[in-house]
């Protein structure tokens, strides 16, 4: 990292601690027998940022010269295995300079268990919403605002309904005419089809079973209906108020059970074949980070987000004391089966468009791009399918400063070759 400080023997850099990169002096006896000014310089580069470059030699913001391109080494620069990005050479000199760093692929476990973000969602399949099939004038309010809990049976609001007056009005005549032709021997069929039709009409309108057996039993029509929660749960939408007139079909309450809710989490495409229905996962939130839920998977999308390149999946997660509220993220670990294989740092590897590019030290001081296939990510580990061997060695720091040298060097072997 510093290019200024030498030594006659092998030691650490007083500056930064790093040890010094020996230069050989069969290295100065080469470029004396065969000195610069023979070679053609095509332009400078800043030694930091390969895209900086100038016609004449200067120095950066840092002091430091740049650095003379030529001709000779740009010639044959490009790569015929991945398109837009070109061999490089690197002196170690300068390795040293922008820190680069390389690490052998090696075999070992690949865990089958990996991590990925999630949110907590409502589980669809355990939401309620009140509607009313008759209309009226909301007459009290029992539950004022969303958030509240409330249990199964417990009521919500009273509506005041001529409608609903006038129906359970009719089921008082249908009953007294049924029991009337009863009395005088006429066929029971005659009046209990009239009575029927009116039951029907109040089981229609949602009336509960047991307002109806009151209705049959005191003889007595009321004037106002009290709408009971279908479900323990929580409120999550209110859409009325005392006095609102409410119309048929319209939604004064939405209740959501929060004991079981989804976790809704992300998978890249080199993920999904570890995942599968019924997979046992852990999910962990900062707020109970001492406390890990235990979860499976429920479902995989089939589509995938054209966006993100990853495809949702949805965890099934017991929540019975309610802590976990919708829209908590926190940490997933799917736990898969392990296996051998060849692996190597997760910061080694570069996305370019489409494909996953890594950079093969082939020695003295030459890197070439090449593609891979990746498979598991296992902590800072991640598999190698296809493209390497065993002990190959490949950049894992500057590896993003290699890139933009070689596809700088890729253009001007391209324009180079026209």
């Amino acid at each position: 990292m510093h290019p200024t400080i030498t030594a006659d023997h092998p030691s650490d850099c007083p500056i930064c601690g790093m040890k010094l990169v020996e230069v050989k002096q069969a290295a100065s006896a080469q470029s004396e027998s065969s000195p610069a000014a023979e070679r053609r310089v095509l332009f400078y580069r800043s030694p930091m940022d390969p895209a900086q470059t100038s016609n004449e030699p200067r120095k950066d913001e840092m002091g430091m010269d740049y650095l003379p391109v030529y001709e000779d080494e740009i010639q044959g620069g490009g790569s015929e295995t991945v398109s837009g990005l070109a061999t490089v050479n690197i002196d170690p000199t300068r390795q040293q300079l922008i820190g680069l760093r390389t690490a052998p692929a090696t075999t070992g476990n690949v865990a089958g268990s990996w991590q990925t973000v999630g949110r907590v969602q409502v589980d669809p399949t355990r939401v309620r919403k009140m509607n009313v099939k008759v209309e009226g004038y909301v007459e009290r309010m029992y539950v004022d605002f969303v958030g509240q809990s409330v249990r199964k049976g417990e009521p919500l609001f009273s509506l005041y309904s001529p409608s609903l007056l006038a129906a359970e009005n009719e089921y008082l005549l249908a009953l007294q005419t049924k029991e009337s032709l009863a009395s005088r021997g006429a066929p029971a069929e005659n009046g209990e089809v009239l009575f029927a039709a009116a039951r029907r009409k109040l089981e229609l309108w949602d009336v509960p079973t047991a307002e109806i057996e009151r209705l049959h039993r005191t003889r007595e029509s009321s004037q106002s209906l009290t709408f009971l929660s279908p479900i323990a749960g929580a409120v999550t939408a209110k859409n009325v108020v005392e006095g609102a007139r409410v119309n048929p079909g319209d939604t004064p309450y939405e209740i959501t059970d929060l004991e079981t809710v989804w976790v809704m989490a992300d998978a890249y495409e080199s993920d999904l074949p570890q995942v599968r229905v019924g997979m046992p996962a852990a999910f962990t939130v900062r707020a109970y980070a001492e406390r890990p839920f235990t979860a499976e998977v429920a479902f995989i999308d089939p589509i995938m987000d054209s966006r993100t390149k990853t495809a949702k999946i949805h965890l099934h997660l017991r929540n019975p004391e309610g802590i976990l509220k919708p829209e908590m993220i926190g940490e997933v670990t799917l736990e898969g089966e392990s296996h051998v294989g060849l692996r190597i740092p997760v910061d080694a590897v570069i996305r370019s468009g489409e494909l996953d590019v890594v950079f093969l030290a082939l020695g003295n001081g030459k890197f070439e791009p090449r593609i891979i296939q990746t498979g598991a990510r296992s902590g800072d580990q991640i598999e190698v399918i296809a493209g390497l061997t065993e002990g190959q060695e490949v950049v894992m720091r500057a590896n993003f400063l290699v890139d933009s040298e070689s596809q700088l060097r890729s253009s001007l072997a391209a324009i180079g070759g026209r």
